[in-house]
């Protein structure tokens, strides 16, 4: 009887009837026969209510433990069936079928801890057996709580999971930062599904939304949240900016070359690249103008030097770019006039990379001035996108993007598994 316990206790299962344990030398493992007790025989394997007996079924089948020191362990009984009411004839119920709760739970804790490979080698499972143990989990885990519950500020973005334009979209709470909702895709059908989840009633509470400049995010927050503040991602904008500089500094380049091959009395390729010149100069300049100034090294700040004396327009681009990064950094009351001379500015500058851009910033303008009003950006979302990177690298890539989801939401969605046995909450993260 005492040995009956123990065993309970280390297979985690309740309801169940230790009938006798043996070594299997063929499978090097632990099989532990067992049957249910009286009460949890004879109920359906979808709703769980007992049930007339149908026949035998396929024979005994094993279910998976946790291992035993060095040893792997299988739980083994009869499979019988039974006739229900409602569903037909399905495999009857066991209690140990999910003890398979508590090697579950440990394979979804190493999977969201370390790389599916060294999850596979440490339980010893099969690699596709990880994403599906992890699917139930979340299942598992997903109806016990709601995610969406109490949002107010969230962040809406799009992440390539896999080569081939696969993306997923992703919706992260600013005030929590946790992972709330996520989906294959990157329209407005796929982020209507986010708010028809949430529910008109919730939708109206959202107070703020950021986001970059995507047309089909900004018309579907419009068409569900009305009334929410729609901030524009200050990183894009000013990425709006570093990508203008960046054509100005290539049609530079291009210049530069150009005048060097006619001085040479020809427009061909020359032999040999030259080791100075104004053209190397302005190619190597890539870094010198996109980084922040205080970031600069001393090489990089002689670039600047030489382009400011040698490439007006260049270095007008550059000054157009670090203005517009700093505005974002003034108080809200100053912004707004600042934005108004920038946006001059550009239409002035005669660049026409610039002069594009500008329309841009105007077209987004109360987007960009809330962001700088209510100090919001899409910081927690990229780092969520990142750490979503992370995961897809750890894996070694899913085959769909229901693993990814699934794994994501028990990674950064505030509901980790914890290892079973382990009762000190330091223990467990």
């Amino acid at each position: 009887m005492r040995e009956a316990r123990i065993w309970r206790q280390v297979l985690g299962v309740e309801k169940t009837v230790i009938e006798h344990v043996d070594f299997d030398e063929s499978a090097a493992a632990v099989i532990v026969a067992v049957r249910p007790q009286a009460r949890a025989r004879s109920r359906g394997g979808v709703c769980g209510r007992r049930s007339p007996g149908y026949d035998g079924g396929a024979g005994r089948r094993r279910w998976r433990g946790p291992d035993c020191g060095l040893v792997r362990t299988f739980i083994e009984a009869d499979a019988p069936r039974v006739s229900c009411r409602e569903h037909g004839v399905t495999v009857a119920a066991v209690p140990w079928a999910r003890h398979t709760y508590s090697f579950d739970q440990t394979v979804a804790w190493l999977a969201t801890h370390t790389s599916k490979a060294a999850t596979c080698e440490v339980m010893r499972t099969a690699w596709r057996t990880v994403g599906a143990i992890v699917d139930r989990v979340w299942a598992d885990t997903a109806p016990a709580r709601d995610p969406l519950a109490g949002l107010r500020r969230i962040g809406i973005d799009e992440i390539s999971y896999k080569k081939g334009h696969k993306y997923l979209t992703v919706v992260v709470d600013h005030d929590s930062g946790r992972l709330v909702w996520a989906a294959p895709g990157r329209d407005a059908a796929t982020l209507s599904g986010f708010f028809d989840r949430l529910g008109p009633e919730r939708c109206a509470k959202i107070t703020h939304v950021t986001s970059d400049a995507a047309g089909w995010i900004g018309s579907v927050v419009a068409r569900y949240c009305p009334d929410a503040i729609r901030c524009a991602d200050p990183f894009h904008v000013v990425a709006w900016a570093t990508e203008a500089l960046d054509a100005v500094r290539r049609a530079a380049w291009n210049r530069a070359r150009a005048t060097e091959n006619a001085s040479r009395g020809g427009g061909g390729k020359p032999r040999r690249r030259p080791k100075a010149g104004p053209a190397r100069t302005v190619k190597r300049s890539r870094w010198a103008l996109l980084k922040n100034p205080d970031s600069l090294t001393v090489g990089q700040q002689a670039t600047l030097r030489w382009i400011e004396l040698h490439d007006p327009v260049l270095h007008r681009a550059y000054l157009l770019k670090e203005t517009l990064r700093l505005i974002f950094q003034l108080p809200a009351e100053n912004a707004a006039t600042e934005l108004d001379r920038w946006i001059g500015w550009a239409r002035r500058s005669r660049i026409p990379a610039f002069v594009a851009l500008q329309k841009s910033i105007r077209a987004h303008k109360p987007a960009i001035l809330a962001a700088i009003e209510h100090g919001l950006s899409n910081g927690r979302i990229e780092s969520v996108n990142t750490k979503i990177r992370l995961i897809t690298r750890r894996g070694f890539g899913f085959h769909t993007p229901e693993a990814v989801i699934a794994l994501a939401m028990l990674s950064l969605g505030g509901a980790r598994p914890q290892l079973p046995g382990r009762t000190h909450p330091r223990m467990s993260q």
